[in-house]
């Protein structure tokens, strides 16, 4: 009895020794198990920020990290640099213009030796060119003798007069037309007879005809960039009364501008519809209907300088012409670096408008109805308008250009 009782003893301190471990395994077993099991799922794409980054985090929202400010500091430089090249691009792009002008100019200055144009000792340049003002081209038609004659009785000065005015002040002025459909004919001859009269036609490489403006005013700008080295090339249609003097002062103000662009500025409407006058057959490269064009001078009288002259003789067979010659010219100047000089003594109207200006100081430089494009029936009434709103014979002589 004894030694059972001793065994089931033992066995039962065994049992709770086993018992005792087993619950310690258990115990550390769950702890392990809890913590695999209770760890909270991060997100995806989010990072954890440790307690460096959060430190970083905030110099970096207080503008203070180090490496942000260097990074700042980079653009800055690389924009300088860009604005460098930018501008070194710029100088180099007028420097091929205006090398590309006077290339130009001497061209024009070797095809003038070889023509035969005229030239004299005093005011030459240094390729032996005679130096003038300005040449004023009147435009005109083959219909249109008896508004040439009207000119020549009144603003145009004629034969010893006009050659002193070319000498003496620098200023050539011609009719400028062209040659008809029919080379040699029976318009040709009578225009070549009236120039062995007068000496006083330049005559164009050109078909002549109202549609033909844009061309013939390319054309004109071209020759007489050819024939004259003037500082100013001047249009004016033959029913338009100029007083060259007052031209001539005019022009001479602006002589220290580089590529300037004389005359009144005007903005007119697109005209979309077929059959009326000033109609534009590519009003569509206008935008919608209703625009108006871009600033340009209008029509009836405008200059232009030296280098513009030379730029539309250089590149006359890529200037597009629209319908419109005055438009034609203000578009070949768009993109270019143009001085536009809106002056209205240049746009004057006829008597009584022109005697009050000229009254209160201010002479006009050219006179013309604007109702009618021109002075209306200018072969009856130059004269009187001349008597009205010229500026005196002996304006242009005692003048100092």
């Amino acid at each position: 009895m004894k030694n059972r009782g001793g065994e089931q003893l033992s066995r039962s301190v065994i049992s709770q020794k086993w018992a005792l471990f087993l619950c310690l395994g258990s115990f550390c077993a769950g702890l392990l198990f809890t913590n695999r099991i209770w760890i909270i799922p991060e997100a995806k794409g989010v990072a954890r920020t440790t307690a460096f980054e959060a430190e970083r985090l905030k110099l970096v929202s207080e503008g203070c990290d180090p490496k942000l400010n260097s990074i700042k500091r980079v653009p800055k430089e690389i924009f300088k640099e860009v604005s460098k090249t930018q501008h070194a691009i710029k100088t180099l792009d007028k420097t091929i213009s205006s090398l590309e002008m006077e290339l130009a100019a001497a061209k024009a200055a070797q095809e003038s030796i070889l023509s035969g144009a005229p030239t004299s000792e005093n005011n030459k340049d240094s390729t032996g060119r005679r130096k003038y003002l300005m040449v004023i081209g009147i435009n005109t038609a083959f219909s249109s003798r008896k508004r040439r004659d009207s000119v020549r009785a009144t603003w145009m000065p004629q034969g010893e007069k006009r050659r002193a005015l070319e000498s003496e002040k620098g200023i050539v002025v011609r009719f400028v037309i062209g040659h008809s459909a029919t080379l040699g004919g029976i318009l040709d001859r009578a225009i070549e007879a009236e120039d062995q009269k007068h000496g006083d036609i330049m005559r164009l490489d050109h078909v002549e005809g109202y549609l033909e403006l844009s061309a013939k005013t390319k054309a004109y700008f071209a020759t007489a960039v050819s024939l004259w080295d003037a500082e100013y090339y001047v249009k004016v249609d033959d029913d338009v009364h100029v007083n060259i003097a007052t031209l001539g002062e005019t022009l001479a103000r602006h002589r220290r501008k580089p590529r300037v662009y004389i005359g009144c500025m005007k903005s007119g409407p697109v005209l979309s519809q077929r059959g009326v006058r000033y109609h534009e057959p590519e009003f569509w490269k206008f935008g919608d209907n209703g625009n108006k064009y871009f600033r340009h001078a209008t029509g009836q009288l405008y200059a232009i300088s030296k280098d513009l002259a030379t730029y539309i003789s250089v590149n006359k067979h890529v200037l597009h012409k629209f319908a419109n010659e005055d438009v034609s010219l203000g578009s070949w100047f768009i993109g270019l670096d143009v001085q536009h000089i809106d002056d209205r003594r240049l746009c004057c109207g006829t008597h009584p408008d022109c005697e009050w200006k000229a009254q209160a100081g201010n002479i006009c430089v050219a006179s013309f109805d604007w109702s009618c494009s021109g002075i209306c029936r200018s072969v009856d009434r130059i004269k009187e308008v001349h008597r009205r709103c010229g500026e005196g014979e002996d304006a242009v002589w005692k003048a100092a250009f």
